[in-house]
């Protein structure tokens, strides 16, 4: 919806928004003082409101064209019918706010977290002398996200039905049980993005680019696919390996591993699963598996918390929100490998020892792994440069001697004694 300019809309200066705004976080404060901050039907374009708590605020129908909320909380706020585009919302908390009809053309919500947000249609009714509801004629309709930027967003269980989406960028978001049902995502990138139990029922995804999506679950009922790239897609359907199939099922396979490793060689024998989905097994939890060979294998949602894969080779791996707590990955490779939303708590990923004078660190350099939980976990003298650390928590991690030449830590929580030591660029770490 674009607000229509005949309305008087009230033009605030930075120092009234300001002031409105010192009031509401008073009131969150619970001091004398507070009051809600209500800017429905007002003009703050331009205007900047980043880093601040608005939570539960009233932005109905206001013009917020390149208005500033970067890092601002939001949650609850409505933004019903509001004008906000070109707006910078990265990394803001929107979550569960009411953005029904809202205009969001080439706004920047790259990191945004908006979760259980409602991103529907608009519609304004009133009651008739029967207490019957109809619809009024109002300028409010589907809410516009054409250009708009949300890439990494957080649009978990969100409400985006009938949304109108042509050309945003959500690559790698996360979509978890999204609601896009007759939403028009017609060459829309969505290049690693999580849908995982979505509804795209009749939705249009005409020329989308979907290369390397999650769709396990997703509802794809008169979904319009017409020269949408689906390369990589993750399904339901497990993938196969290209070359040769094993002799024995991947179970049998994973057994005899694990008796090659607690007889030390003596019986078993150590597998291959290169390339192989081992979503099948389900739980591989506190299994014996170290040096297993397993690049570009997809471990999707697996859960492997307590396994020992130290030594192993998973490079290049799917291990996308997989319960990797407590593992040991000593010494592992994990280059190139898709970490997003992993659970890595706890889990050791240090340095193995070979031998006297001989220490393997553990590789996880060019790895992605945005959203990853990474809390309490040791990385001691972990190669991480040129990884995606982006909005990864690393919260009481041992990062000492780690290695993180280039990688990405934009909304990255990272211990205070790393994070003072990094003065590159925004969203990149020096070497």
């Amino acid at each position: 919806m674009i607000p229509d300019r005949r309305i008087a809309f009230s033009k605030l200066t930075q120092k009234q928004a300001s002031a409105a705004i010192a009031r509401h976080e008073m009131l969150y404060a619970g001091r004398m003082g507070g009051a809600r901050a209500v800017f429905a039907f007002c003009d703050l374009s331009g205007l900047d409101l980043s880093g601040r708590n608005l939570a539960d605020a009233d932005f109905t129908g206001a013009i917020l064209e390149e208005t500033n909320f970067a890092r601002t909380r939001l949650d609850s706020a409505s933004f019903f019918g509001a004008d906000l585009r070109r707006a910078n919302l990265a990394e803001a908390s929107l979550r569960r706010a009411d953005m029904r009809g809202a205009s969001l053309r080439g706004a920047n919500l790259i990191g945004a977290d908006l979760y259980e947000c409602d991103l529907r249609e608009g519609a304004i009714a009133e009651k008739d002398r029967f207490g019957n509801l109809r619809m009024m004629q109002h300028d409010v309709g589907e809410t516009e996200l054409p250009s708009a930027m949300m890439h990494s967003a957080n649009l978990e269980r969100a409400k985006m039905a009938g949304v109108m989406a042509v050309q945003a960028d959500f690559t790698d978001a996360v979509m978890r049980g999204c609601s896009l049902a007759r939403a028009n995502l017609r060459l829309a990138k969505l290049t690693g993005a999580n849908l995982e139990g979505a509804d795209l029922t009749s939705c249009n995804l005409t020329g989308a680019d979907l290369s390397g999506a999650v769709l396990v679950g997703a509802r794809l009922t008169r979904t319009v696919l017409d020269g949408a790239d689906m390369s990589g897609v993750l399904t339901d359907t497990p993938q196969s390996r290209a070359d040769a199939s094993l002799p024995i099922s991947i179970a049998e396979t994973l057994e005899g591993h694990s008796r090659w490793v607690e007889s030390d060689g003596r019986e078993g024998r150590p597998a291959d699963l290169t390339g192989l989905d081992l979503r099948g097994m389900r739980s591989l939890s506190y299994r014996a598996l170290t040096a297993l060979i397993a690049p570009s294998a997809v471990f999707y949602g697996l859960n492997l918390e307590g396994c020992s894969l130290q030594g192993s080779n998973l490079q290049g791996a799917d291990l996308r929100s997989a319960k990797l707590g407590g593992a040991d990955l000593r010494g592992a490779n994990l280059a190139g490998a898709k970490l997003n939303n992993a659970d890595l708590h706890d889990a050791k990923i240090g340095p193995l020892l070979i031998s006297d004078a001989r220490l393997l660190p553990a590789r996880l350099d060019g790895a992605q792994a945005r959203y990853a939980d990474f809390r309490g976990a040791d990385l001691r003298r972990a190669r991480l440069s040129d990884a995606d650390l982006s909005y990864a928590n690393f919260t009481g991690a041992d990062l000492r001697d780690t290695q993180l030449g280039g990688a990405l830590i934009a909304g990255t929580k990272l211990p205070a004694v790393v994070s003072d030591s990094l003065s590159a660029p925004p969203g990149r770490s020096q070497a």
